[in-house]
């Protein structure tokens, strides 16, 4: 436990500067990073074979797409063809090396596809959130409810958790969680919301940010059983031991996967400020 509230300590502050401080280009940077990392981790996680390029062509397409919503939006040509080439790619290797000792099945590809594209996907919502208009402040919103959301169940667990075995998925997270979690993503997007009309001078709707709260929390600890159910079905405990006390990269940011297009969706829909 102390661990990993010091490695939080350490690293939460240099991922909050480059989110609000530092131009959009270092977010990009960053998620691009962030993405071929979480990717290698996804396909050593389900055993893809790594002697065949896989994990190379994934990770490269991992990183590119970050950058491509970063200069050209979703709806840029460049993300299309990030896809179409990994596609390509990955189906010529899996129709060389078919009938051999090293044939890639359908379910390898898939997953190559899930990690190279619709993971970095979903974490370049911050990248389009950082480009809109009060983008340092959107930006910090899937962030509030993806990092406060699973401190708020870990610590709501911990300390009231009594009804354990909610899902075979996290026997060990505890109901008391899970409404920890909800709640204390509520309760710090409207904290937020009155720190925004104080110091920053925006007029906010906090009902709102309410939904972002409620919504947002929800999704996010749906995003952390979905990656753990995956970690289940294949016997792993984390995806990887890059960050001391919290695992991987993609157990650090499974539940940002889900939390960041969702919050960029209500955004779109029913604007806070």
């Amino acid at each position: 436990m102390l661990t990993r509230i010091v490695v939080a300590v350490v690293l939460a502050p240099l991922f909050f500067v480059v989110l609000f401080f530092l131009p959009p280009i270092w977010l990009g940077c960053l998620l691009a990073c962030i993405c071929a990392m979480a990717s290698f981790e996804l396909l050593r996680a389900t055993k893809v074979a790594h002697h065949n390029g896989m994990y190379v062509y994934t990770a490269v397409a991992a990183a590119l797409v970050p950058l491509c919503c970063y200069g050209w939006g979703y709806n840029g040509w460049p993300v299309g063809v990030v896809a179409m080439l990994l596609l390509v790619t990955l189906f010529l290797l899996a129709i060389k090396l078919y009938g051999t000792e090293k044939a890639i099945g359908f379910e390898k590809i898939m997953v190559c596809m899930f990690g190279g594209l619709f993971v970095p996907l979903c974490l370049s919502a911050l990248a389009v959130l950082k480009g809109m208009e009060h983008g340092k402040y959107l930006v910090l919103l899937p962030v509030i409810s993806a990092f406060l959301t699973d401190a708020g169940a870990y610590f709501a667990g911990v300390f009231l958790g009594k009804h354990r075995g909610i899902t075979r998925v996290s026997p060990n997270k505890s109901l008391e969680g899970y409404i920890g979690g909800i709640v204390s993503g509520g309760v710090f997007m409207l904290l937020y919301g009155l720190v925004l009309q104080q110091f920053a001078g925006i007029t906010v709707s906090f009902p709102a940010l309410a939904l972002y709260g409620l919504v947002g929390s929800a999704v996010t600890e749906l995003g952390d059983l979905s990656f753990s159910l995956v970690k289940r079905q294949y016997g792993i405990k984390d995806y990887g031991t890059l960050l001391p006390g919290h695992g991987g990269m993609l157990d650090r940011f499974d539940s940002m996967i889900f939390a960041a297009p969702t919050l960029l969706l209500l955004v779109r829909i029913l604007p806070a400020f």
